[in-house]
This record gives structure tokens, C-alpha cells and sequence, in this order.
């Protein structure tokens, strides 16, 4: 064997645990901020929703990203074919939320007019 083909492939173990340090990190803080519930967060508006809602939604995100991106070797393509899969699962991501959270600020109210339910 030659020297070149020794070294062809490489470990990527050391990314691998800082890839899971990161998307580690991201759902503690998810898991954090899902126990403490903050008012300022939780009880504040925005777009329709809380602000803790949104900061899910971009945590969430956040994590997709990552995942695409290193696990399914996004990485290493071309800038087209990255933003190709990753914008269209961004938009669609997106527009799913805002479906889902459309809908329950209406079955919300809808509850709560006919029934005594409150949150």
C-alpha cells in the first residue's frame, strides 16, 4: 500500500461528537425552556403566537439544519443542490407551523366560547 491510500479514509469521530455536543446544547435549552416556561416568553405575542412557540420553531430548525448538514453530507455538495433541499425544507417547515398554529389559535377560541376552557 502506498502512503496515499493509508490516509484515505479519515476519522471523523471528533465531529461526530461535536455535531452531538451542538444538537445536544440545543435541546437542552429546549427541554429547559419547556419545564421553566417563562411569562415574558410564554405569555407574549408575536406573529399570532408566543414567543416561546417561535423560539421552538427556530431551535427546531436549528437542529434540522445541522442534521442535514453533517449526517446527510450536505456538506460536501454544491451550493445549489444544498440550498435546493434545504430552503424547500425550510418553506415547507414554515408553512406547516404557521398552518398549525393558525388552525389552534382558532379551535382555541372557538373553545373558549363555548365552553368555560382557559389556558
Amino acid at each position: 500500500m502506498t502512503h496515499n491510500q493509508e490516509h484515505e479514509h479519515e476519522s471523523h469521530v471528533g465531529l461526530i461528537w461535536k455535531v452531538f455536543g451542538f444538537l445536544s446544547l440545543i435541546t437542552i435549552i429546549e427541554v429547559v425552556l419547556g419545564i421553566i416556561k417563562p411569562d415574558s416568553l410564554h405569555l407574549g405575542k408575536f406573529l399570532g403566537t408566543s414567543y416561546l412557540n417561535l423560539i421552538f420553531i427556530i431551535l427546531t430548525l436549528v437542529k434540522a439544519y445541522g442534521i442535514a448538514w453533517y449526517f446527510m453530507h450536505l456538506k460536501d455538495e454544491k451550493t445549489s443542490f444544498r440550498r435546493a433541499i434545504v430552503w424547500t425544507g425550510v418553506f415547507l417547515i414554515c408553512y406547516l407551523s404557521t398552518l398549525v398554529l393558525i388552525e389552534g389559535n382558532y379551535i382555541g377560541d372557538v373553545m373558549r366560547e363555548f365552553t368555560r376552557w382557559s389556558y
